[in-house]
């Protein structure tokens, strides 16, 4: 008893601080921690308009961890969520709803676990990302039309319209493509002839060589944030060097 008394007054005085008992329980308890964000599905999280999309948030944690909170929040950090429901399958798993009223582009996951006391004794964080699907807006193409309406095979057949956008209104759109095609006579399928880029209010112009008869139409085949259109058709009577007016 004597040597061990001695050696514990020896740290004490060396600067050192020796913990028994229930001390060292609890240092061996932080060591010993391990609070891990498992898995994040879906990843991205892709909602789209009108519904929610749940996301499930898989932690695994140490067995000295009683509890454990998660939090969500975009990466700007204006808004927080907390999980509603929450299920321990070996270990704790989450689940959050996102909807179309959720902010688009980078979140953060925090997870921190506690003691039995409360005490935070772990944390863990990871990234996910949140799309928003937004409805296309509508589209039109306006004017169209093939010129001329009876033309020399081999001739020049010239197209013009609008691609136009309601955005609160009929708005010409720039910079989209348009492709012309063609339904000759005797055939029932649709065969591509010529493109156009639209400009200033959603003008576009685009030509091909005179070949056969048929009906025309141009085609718009939207994007992301827009919805695609069609035409309506033109007819354009094509003839031989042999045939007059």
């Amino acid at each position: 008893m004597r040597k061990i008394a001695v050696g514990i007054v020896s740290a004490l005085v060396g600067g050192a601080m020796l913990v028994s008992g229930a001390g060292a329980a609890s240092a061996t308890t932080k060591v010993d921690t391990q609070l891990k964000i498992r898995d994040i599905s879906p990843n991205p999280v892709v909602v789209k308009p009108g519904s929610e999309t749940t996301a499930f948030f898989d932690v695994g944690a140490s067995s000295d961890v009683k509890s454990v909170v998660l939090s969500v929040a975009p990466e700007e950090g204006f808004r927080t969520m907390r999980t509603k429901d929450v299920k321990d399958l070996e270990g704790w798993r989450f689940a959050i709803a996102f909807n179309e009223n959720d902010p688009a582009g980078k979140w953060k996951a925090t997870a921190v676990a506690l003691d039995g006391q409360g005490k935070r004794i772990a944390t863990d964080s990871a990234f996910f990302s949140v799309q928003v699907k937004k409805d296309k807006a509508e589209t039109r193409i306006s004017r169209f039309n093939a010129d001329p309406s009876k033309v020399r095979k081999g001739k020049t057949i010239s197209f013009s319209g609008r691609l136009q956008v309601n955005d609160d209104g009929w708005e010409g759109v720039r910079g989209k493509k348009v492709n012309v095609y063609q339904r000759a006579n005797g055939s029932s399928g649709w065969k591509w002839v010529a493109s156009g880029y639209t400009k200033w209010g959603g003008k576009f112009t685009a030509k091909t060589r005179a070949y056969s008869s048929g009906t025309f139409r141009a085609v718009y085949s939207g994007n992301d944030e827009l919805q695609g259109a069609t035409s309506r058709t033109d007819y354009v009577r094509v003839y031989g060097p042999w045939w007059r007016r």
